[in-house]
């Protein structure tokens, strides 16, 4: 599952996944700015995360990460929106990642500076979706690049390190050395 966290506007995104495969199970928003209260924003973000937790069963959730804006009152409400979606999942023992806007605009469209709406149009070629399935609110499609993100960046094969210098390879190796030709003489 995949969280734009937000207070005014919060995305949620559900992918199945089966082997290398992925679908949208679903796909929307937790429209907040009714509540004039932040507090009650932020017990909403709790009860409707938590709610949709019990009800997909996620693996996994991984959430877009505040970015450093001018407005920090801003900054502090995002950071507690996002806490609060956390604390939600966490209750419930589901691990949790963040990715930086920039990473996940990089893993959907391969450009760290891409628009919403072009991270939302590869997401409709990337998952297969018919066009009057996208969400009218882009805070949806952030949600799903999210956990989109996510399956490309856990579903990374490990990088095995290599031998530190040729002798290094030649010591743990000895067996695909070749014998030297040509007669030349080893050095004394």
């Amino acid at each position: 599952m995949g969280i734009d966290p937000g207070t005014n506007v919060m995305g949620y995104g559900v992918l199945g996944v089966n082997g290398k495969q992925t679908e949208v199970i679903v796909l929307g928003v937790i429209e907040l700015s009714r509540f004039e209260s932040h507090y009650k924003r932020l017990h909403r973000i709790f009860e409707r995360v938590s709610g949709l937790a019990a009800q997909y069963l996620p693996d996994e959730v991984a959430l877009e990460a505040p970015f450093f804006g001018k407005n920090v009152q801003s900054m502090l409400k995002l950071g507690r929106a996002q806490g609060v979606a956390m604390a939600a999942v966490l209750s419930r023992d589901i691990p949790v990642a963040e990715y930086a806007p920039r990473t996940i605009k990089m893993a959907v469209t391969g450009n760290g500076q891409a628009s919403k709406e072009q991270v939302a149009n590869m997401l409709r070629h990337l998952l297969h979706m018919k066009q009057d399935d996208m969400p009218r609110l882009l805070d949806a499609t952030d949600a799903l690049a999210v956990a989109l993100t996510h399956f490309y960046e856990t579903g990374k094969p490990a990088v095995a390190k290599g031998p530190k210098s040729w002798a290094d390879f030649m010591s743990k190796n000895p067996d695909r050395i070749a014998p030297r030709r040509g007669g030349a003489k080893k050095p004394d």
